[in-house]
């Protein structure tokens, strides 16, 4: 089966879509849809995504984003595996959430952004879930309408409203932009059975094309599954992350010292390595296991007061990636 394109460029835009197994929810209430909202948070942080609008239905969600670094597959996986496992550990179930690899539609830059905020913004409406957008909570469609509401740093409407073209009242006039009837060109280009990865004119296409990064050849079921890197792969990189020596990372200290890159290690082991815990605990010598959720713990504490650390580690595991 080909391998779907992917295309990269920084400053890129994309659609981004992905839904539940099997069309189940990925959303169960307010805490669920709270999560996701925190994970694009933390993309932005760790990978400078922008987001230009979102919404998030009970079995799927729609993303508008802008990618400065040209990393929008490191950010996927992170919005994705990290949803999942907060879902998981909400619903206290095991597995796969999503139905497979998100889709992801390249715009043109200057293009189709604000004809796309538009048809995002307007799912709950054409789902009949409300009669009205504004009563919808789960879309930033209420932040590019009430002045009153303050947006989250991580979502840009500015773009949106540079291609409205309006310099004042640009709240009210993009309501009425959302809310007149519209979007025939997007429709029907979501509507086709095949979407094709990009979204411009045919210019555009040609030059999205050869900035793929994966080939259109055939790969196997082996070559797509996710790499696993192993604890002696992860402890050289951390060491060199950290300018430290392996041996630093794997012998214990006793006296209080915070081994800040042995935490490390143990987080990727489990975040990027998937290892049990008795597996870390064998590695760096550990005769419990007990210790590593809490020592785990007190590096994302440490994490959430120093972006210099955050941006270390997200160093490091882009090789392991």
């Amino acid at each position: 089966m080909p391998r779907p394109l992917r295309i990269e460029y920084e400053n890129a835009y994309y659609h981004v879509m992905n839904r539940g197994r099997a069309r189940q929810n990925i959303f169960h209430g307010p805490a669920y849809f709270e999560a996701f909202l925190d994970t694009l948070g933390q993309a932005h942080q760790r990978f400078g995504l922008e987001v230009l609008c979102y919404c998030l239905m009970d079995n799927h969600y729609h993303l508008l984003v802008k990618t400065p670094e040209a990393n929008l597959g490191r950010i996927m996986r992170h919005i994705n595996g990290l949803y999942t496992q907060r879902h998981n550990r909400m619903k206290q179930v095991d597995g796969a959430l999503f139905r497979g690899r998100y889709k992801a539609i390249c715009v043109e830059e200057d293009s189709y952004q604000l004809a796309l905020s538009r048809y995002i913004h307007r799912n709950p409406l054409e789902a009949k879930v409300v009669t009205r957008l504004e009563d919808y909570t789960w879309s930033s469609y209420a932040y590019y309408i009430n002045k009153s509401r303050s947006h989250p740093e991580w979502l840009y409407p500015n773009d949106i409203y540079a291609q409205l073209g309006a310099t004042t009242q640009k709240r009210e006039k993009y309501q009425t932009f959302v809310t007149a009837s519209g979007n025939d060109e997007i429709k029907q280009f979501y509507g086709e059975g095949h979407i094709t990865p990009y979204l411009g004119s045919d210019d555009f296409r040609a030059w999205a094309y050869s900035q793929r990064v994966t080939s259109d050849d055939s790969v196997s079921i082996e070559s797509r599954t996710p790499f696993r890197p192993s604890v002696s792969v992860i402890v050289e990189q951390v060491a060199a992350g950290f300018s430290v020596t392996p041996e630093s990372i794997l012998k214990a200290t006793r006296g209080g010292r915070n081994n800040v890159p042995r935490w490390v290690v143990m987080h990727l082991c489990q975040e990027v390595g998937g290892l049990q815990l008795v597996s870390i605990a064998e590695a760096l010598g550990l005769k419990r296991t007990g210790s590593i959720p809490t020592t785990i713990k007190k590096l994302k504490e440490m994490m959430a007061g120093d972006d210099a650390l955050v941006r270390k580690l997200e160093k490091i595991r882009g090789k392991l990636c």
